[in-house]
């Protein structure tokens, strides 16, 4: 077993560039589309979300596994809206509070909490996931702010953004949102917030993301021009480097069990200077960092990966929507951008 492990591990590192090559044309057939030739991925993910006219991102499950929190957008219109796992059918809007954007998080199975601007003065803020009945403010926050973490102490990590007198762009206003790790003009810290407002710098970083048990936060900081993943404590003790490839790795997550972290990276194909012409796949690794495989394959940009109670990982994909797709969903009119998708996690032995 440990040796088909080991072949398997090694097919998928070097399947990016026998795809670049042409040597796996075999697993590229052509499907219907709109005149042209679409290629098929060369993954097994399948397509979650679709709705008229809509783009989907930053898929969440919730604790239950039931349904999955998304980033929505049609138009320059966005909003946070819950989905059924099971098939990707929307099951209401839960806020859209802009501020939620890039904070919404599970509370439990049926509330969120997210960062808000109401009230004049920014705090978090619980609802009911369902969308419906009224808010609780739980904690009056100052700064710039982003990704909240609720801790069960009650204690908030946070990714603080302190400016650096370099700002160009308002990143708000872009309609592109896959890149939540580069805040130009910023200088980003992971920072832990109590309830009486102290606040205590634990690591530069962005991205964190809470354990399972509540033990480590994982997250992703700068280190010359690539990005590793790190782990911390809650506290900022022991911290530990996870991935040290010359990439960039982000977004990380944890699997229910604790046992994986996937992330989103550009090591099958890293363009340092122009990450933008790098192509995006969704990789999985174990805490201690052994164990790394990639999960997709595919020439689109995929990102924001979480893992749900059903072992699929949910992520958005910018992959083209092939006409059968449409037809199947009965959705004329896709606008380019991205929807979500989900692939199963592989079965294979942990080496030890």
């Amino acid at each position: 077993m440990r040796k088909t492990a080991f072949i398997m591990l090694s097919l998928m590192a070097v399947a990016p560039q026998a795809m670049a090559e042409g040597l796996l044309d075999w697993l590229q057939p052509t499907v219907a589309g709109t005149g042209s030739k679409t290629a098929a991925p060369a993954d097994s993910a399948e397509l979650l979300t679709l709705e008229p006219g809509e783009t989907e991102m930053y898929p969440q499950p919730s604790p239950d596994g039931h349904f999955l929190l998304v980033l929505s957008g049609k138009g320059k219109n966005t909003w946070i809206s819950r989905r059924y796992t099971e098939n990707g059918d929307p099951a209401g809007r839960v806020t859209d509070d802009v501020r939620a954007n890039d904070s919404i998080q599970w509370k439990d199975a049926t509330h969120v909490y997210f960062l808000s601007g109401r009230a004049g003065s920014l705090g978090l803020w619980e609802k009911i996931s369902d969308g419906e009945g009224m808010l609780r403010r739980l904690l009056e926050l100052r700064g710039r702010l982003t990704r909240p973490l609720l801790l069960p102490d009650s204690t908030i990590i946070a990714v603080r953004l302190t400016p650096t007198g370099n700002q160009t762009t308002n990143r708000n206003s872009r309609s592109d949102r896959f890149n939540n790790w580069d805040f130009s003009g910023f200088h980003t810290s992971i920072v832990r917030i109590r309830a009486n407002g102290s606040t205590h710098v634990l690591s530069e970083g962005v991205n964190p993301s809470l354990s399972p048990d509540g033990k480590w936060i994982a997250f992703a900081m700068p280190v010359g021009r690539s990005i590793h993943l790190f782990r911390m404590h809650p506290d900022g003790s022991e911290l530990v480097q996870i991935t040290s490839a010359r990439s960039v790795d982000v977004q990380p997550s944890w699997s229910p069990d604790g046992k994986w972290i996937l992330f989103t990276s550009n090591r099958a194909h890293a363009d340092m200077r122009k990450t933008r012409k790098s192509n995006w796949d969704i990789w999985a690794i174990n805490p201690d960092g052994r164990n790394l495989m990639q999960l997709t394959k595919d020439k689109a940009r995929d990102g924001a990966p979480h893992m749900g109670l059903d072992g699929r990982v949910y992520f958005h994909s910018d992959r083209p929507v092939s006409k059968q797709l449409r037809e199947q969903r009965q959705v004329k009119h896709v606008p380019r951008g991205f929807h979500i998708w989900a692939i199963a996690l592989p079965d294979i032995k942990i080496s030890k």
